[in-house]
């Protein structure tokens, strides 16, 4: 169950950093609404996390909650923002996945 949380977290993550580059792209109101949105992510991932240190080890947890935000944010910003996609953007987001699944693999 902990594991589920700390991916949750991890895609709240993802969520607020979208959040962030969407508010860049606006003004006014709608910058406001997305920035709005960025803190409740922001809380939500930061208590998920929390809630999950509690039984997994921190170095851990914390590895894989930034290693599924950054997965998540290259890819939000590939697909949504138009961000470049090279072969060793591709080769390296490839390696963090690599590392999040043996951490999880290696954890007990």
């Amino acid at each position: 169950m902990n594991w589920i949380l700390l991916i949750i977290a991890g895609l709240f993550e993802v969520a607020f950093a979208s959040c962030l580059g969407k508010a860049k792209e606006t003004t006014g109101i709608a910058a406001t609404y997305w920035y709005v949105g960025f803190l409740i992510c922001l809380a939500i991932s930061m208590l998920l996390l929390v809630k999950a240190t509690q039984k997994l080890p921190i170095g851990t947890a914390y590895a894989v909650w930034t290693g599924i935000g950054a997965v998540g944010t290259v890819l939000v910003g590939i697909l949504l923002f138009k961000e470049p996609t090279t072969f060793w953007r591709l080769f390296f987001i490839s390696t963090l996945i690599i590392s999040i699944v043996g951490l999880k693999v290696v954890s007990h």
